[in-house]
């Protein structure tokens, strides 16, 4: 019985051709048919290392997941740390990191997650998406990619089924002649492209610009003036925001090989800036018959399909203020555009830079900015916008910021330094942008007259503060000081403005709230939600204003009359006192609820069958928070900025030696720990250890530095110095 199993095995194996050459020559000479029972393991060994064997497969060469050798995210921030470490360096090897697949990975999540509306692992990528990845970025390096393709994809979206090879000539012709969004493909170019310059130029911007840059905001930009502009008389308010609506290809190129000089980068960007956007002109289509307007079924979203902004957050961005308003968009360059718009403009702030300079006169007897280098604190540190009066001789100073296309300059001293600065000013724009300034877009005006910027205005107060000071023989004196007080404070014309835009009122003088119709077929719970998140978001848009509590209830009042107007005449209550009276001052109680055919609605909310209503927030002025007046620290940077610093001057080895030996000094560390350090030091950047300070270890000390380095012999040699 054995030696028939043995020898059908035998067969069995030899038939199905199972064995490689090398295994048949190993396992097969050793079966010996006499021998049933060594023969039978011989056979089960044989069988197990076939099958284990076949499932070793080795690596496809061409599976795109093998050039993935590092994470993408890790491979970024080796990029931002490089570029802050070497930032005046100039840029000649961006190809090598155009080539690496896992930015390309990372742009393809980034841009799916914008198409879809969910975030895609890298796991759940498909292969065949991988490889069409992969041939986009050979197309790319190898001079094949063409902008704005409108048919031939080398890449398409996860949610575009169209199959292009069987559309009609009617609809190919319209795709060709009609304004198309941005391909998917474009996109993950542009973002690669955008991961590898933005570290490169955020090292290198301007700390007086802070518009389309990571962790720099309108917020920042408020709390920068609060903090440097006070006690300046002359304000120069200019508007450049035309040069964001396009440049010549040759500035954006002279400007862009300042810093870059990859040719094949640079020749990608060329080619984005030039290649013509088609785009349909109103007179060009058809003009289609009038019908009458049927009642349209709501529409479903698909899965994959993003879901639209919010009524609450579309209302918020009609807000916006008129310097953050125009977002530049030039060519096919996508989300390039603010990139480049901020290093064709780096070029202004710097030369606005070297007029601060060129500017500053200290004067001894001014009690603020009367250092030569003009950097330090003026008055009172905690009360930054507080400016003690000064004698007639003034200390002349100029500073300067950006937002986007508007600048905003201050000046101290005489209107003949603002005059002479403006004029240098135009001449620099018109040699440099070919962009034709006068007087009234430079205007020069005074700070009793208010400067309004980004929705807010700055004005100057006189005020008498209670000074105390300590006397050379320790008494505390106190008395009476006048100086000026910068205030920003939100403008409430501009608040009314923006809401007579929203259709939430009408009237200037008197202005009478309108009923917001957008919410009508919403449930007031719905709706109080909405209007909840409207107001939280204005509450913390108004945060460093002085007016705060007041603009923000003026918001209330507004949005809670619109909401009133609206209830009335859905639940047909005829006025706002009744609705008031039945929904309470908040409207957080039910408006439709008929006695006797369903339960109150307090007893349906505690057995959890109807949904909570939210009363309205801030309708009092006393419930809004107060202005926030943290002082903003001088040389202040994104925390992103501050991490990279810190982190770079860390990894310093002279760096690490200083603050060694400054613990050693004032004894917080021991002398056994402090060997340890230096062998580690010594592992990690291959220098030599210092001998003398070994020399001072105990022979106890050596013994466990020998303990801890025996996997090294580098270490071990260096702890037995």
């Amino acid at each position: 019985m054995h030696q028939r199993i043995v020898l059908s095995s035998y067969r069995v194996l030899k038939i199905a051709s199972v064995f490689s050459p090398k295994i048949n020559a190993l396992f097969i000479p050793q079966l010996n048919i006499c021998n049933p029972r060594n023969n039978g393991f011989t056979v089960f060994r044989a069988f197990m290392h076939t099958s284990t064997h076949s499932n070793r497969r080795a690596p496809d060469p061409n599976d795109p997941a093998t050039l993935m050798k590092e994470d993408g995210i890790s491979l970024c921030c080796k990029m931002w740390i490089d570029s802050f470490r070497e930032s005046d360096k100039t840029v000649n090897n961006l190809t090598d990191y155009l080539r690496r697949f896992e930015l390309w990975v990372l742009a393809y999540q980034k841009v799916s997650a914008d198409d879809t509306g969910a975030y895609m692992p890298r796991s759940a990528i498909t292969r065949p998406a991988l490889e069409d990845l992969l041939a986009l970025r050979n197309a790319v390096l190898d001079n094949r990619f063409k902008w704005g393709a409108r048919l031939e994809f080398f890449i398409k979206s996860p949610r575009d089924k169209t199959d292009y090879e069987s559309l009609s000539k009617r609809k190919i012709k319209a795709i060709l002649t009609t304004t198309q969004p941005s391909p998917f493909q474009d996109r993950i170019v542009q973002e690669v492209l955008f991961m590898i310059l933005e570290p490169i130029y955020e090292a290198r911007f301007s700390q007086k610009s802070f518009a389309f840059r990571p962790g720099r905001t309108a917020h920042t930009a408020l709390r920068v003036i609060r903090r440097s502009f006070a006690g300046y008389l002359w304000y120069i308010k200019g508007d450049v925001s035309t040069v964001l609506d396009g440049m010549k290809v040759g500035m954006v190129i002279s400007a862009l090989m300042r810093d870059v000089r990859d040719k094949k980068v640079v020749d990608l960007i060329k080619a984005a800036l030039t290649t013509p956007v088609i785009i349909t002109r109103p007179d060009d289509g058809e003009k289609k018959k009038k019908t009458k307007r049927k009642y349209q079924k709501k529409r479903v979203l698909a899965d994959d399909e993003p879901k639209p902004d919010p009524y609450w957050l579309e209302s918020f961005f009609g807000f916006a203020p008129e310097e953050a308003e125009k977002v530049p968009s030039w060519g096919h360059c996508g989300i390039l555009s603010p990139l480049l718009a901020n290093v064709c403009l780096d070029e202004l702030d710097r030369w606005m830079e070297g007029k601060i300079q060129e500017f500053y006169r200290p004067s001894k007897n001014d009690v603020i900015w009367n250092s030569p280098d003009g950097e330090v604190e003026q008055g009172n540190t905690s009360w930054p916008e507080f400016v003690p009066t000064s004698g007639p001789d003034k200390t002349r100073k100029i500073d300067y910021i950006r937002f986007g296309g508007h600048i905003l300059i201050g000046v101290r001293g005489p209107r003949a330094d603002a005059a002479t600065l403006r004029k240098q000013l135009i001449e620099f724009c018109d040699q440099k942008y070919m962009l034709k300034l006068d007087n009234e877009s430079l205007p020069i005006e005074h700070i009793t007259k208010g400067i309004m910027f980004l929705d807010h205005v700055l004005c100057r107060r006189v005020v008498y503060p209670t000074l105390r000071y300590t006397a050379t023989g320790g008494k505390i004196i106190s008395e009476k000081g006048v100086g000026t007080l910068l205030s920003v404070t939100a403008s409430l014309k501009q608040c009314i403005r923006q809401f007579r835009k929203l259709n939430f009122l009408k009237g200037d003088r008197d202005p009478d709230p309108q009923p917001c119709f957008r919410m009508f077929h919403a449930t007031q719970a719905h709706t109080n939600a909405q209007m909840n998140k409207l107001l939280s978001t204005m509450v913390e848009w108004f945060r460093y204003a002085d007016n705060r509590k007041k603009i923000v209830n003026f918001c209330s009042y507004i949005i809670r009359g619109s909401l009133a107007k609206l209830y009335a005449a859905k639940y047909k209550l005829r006025s706002r006192a009744k609705v008031y009276k039945i929904g309470s001052r908040t409207l957080s109680r039910p408006l439709k609820e008929k006695k006797g055919q369903s339960p109150e609605y307090h007893n349906l909310l505690r057995m959890g069958l109807v949904e909570s209503i939210d009363g309205l927030m801030y309708t009092r002025m006393s419930l809004v928070p107060e202005t926030d007046y943290t002082p903003f620290p001088v040389a202040w940077r994104p925390d992103h900025e501050k991490a990279l610093m810190e982190y770079i001057q860390l990894s310093d080895r002279k760096t690490l030696e200083e603050q060694q030996n400054c613990l050693k000094e004032q004894g917080l560390i021991s002398p056994q720990d402090y060997i340890s350090m230096l062998v580690w030091n010594y592992k990690r950047n291959a220098v030599p250890v210092d001998q003398k300070s070994l020399l001072l270890g105990t022979g106890e000390e050596k013994d466990n530095e020998r303990n801890e380095s025996d996997d090294d012999d580098e270490g071990v040699h260096a702890a037995e110095i």
